[in-house]
């Protein structure tokens, strides 16, 4: 076998691979291809691979929206919230720069450490962090999110963290929601200890 052969087989069982897995694989998945990191390198540089980030590849022919590479990055155990959450209930009409994502504590903290796209984790206790999840249609699969009642009182929370207008937005986006639950969003204020909060800033509203 040529080395031009022997290049071309490689490429083929590389693209084989990432489609079989939606457009992302680990180094480690590489590996058992029998590709050394040498020769992973050799095919980022010739623009097959694109490396999404330290140990995560795709396709150069196989680009990925921000939201499909979200959902394949952490899908599995990530939790839109905050900003990102707001935006997906049409509580904002500003897309945010960067995704906030809610993640167990104990997860790694290099699996945020990526150049595109922008993401800010918050770590929680795995009690806390189960407190109100739900589904939506996100990025090519279904991805959990913060129900609203839940998002309202970490908005709350840590509104420290946000933009004023963003925050004040996202409480009359939510006081004129028809679909709004009030017996959740006292239920989970007092869980997360912003019950006065809720009482002080959209009670009289409710």
């Amino acid at each position: 076998m040529t080395r031009q052969d022997k290049w071309e087989k490689d490429e083929a069982a590389i693209c084989e691979l990432i489609k079989a897995h939606d457009g992302v694989v680990k180094t480690s998945e590489l590996y058992t291809l029998g590709i050394d990191y040498r020769r992973i390198q050799s095919f980022v540089d010739w623009g097959v691979l694109v490396r999404i980030k330290n140990g995560y590849y795709t396709l150069q022919e196989h680009q990925l929206s921000e939201d499909e590479m979200i959902y394949r990055l952490f899908g599995e155990d990530g939790i839109l919230t905050m900003e990102s959450a707001l935006y997906l209930y049409g509580y904002l009409s500003v897309k945010p720069s960067e995704y906030q994502i809610a993640i167990d504590k104990n997860t790694s903290k290099s699996r945020f450490h990526l150049k595109y796209p922008f993401v800010h984790p918050y770590y929680s206790e795995p009690k806390v962090l189960a407190l109100g999840v739900t589904e939506i249609p996100f990025g090519g699969g279904q991805m959990k999110i913060y129900d609203k009642e839940r998002l309202i009182c970490d908005c709350l929370k840590y509104e420290d963290r946000m933009d004023r207008e963003d925050l004040k937005k996202a409480l009359l986006s939510y006081i004129q929601d028809d679909k709004k639950d009030i017996s959740n969003l006292l239920s989970y204020a007092a869980e997360r200890k912003v019950l006065q909060k809720v009482q002080n800033r959209i009670g009289a509203w409710l």
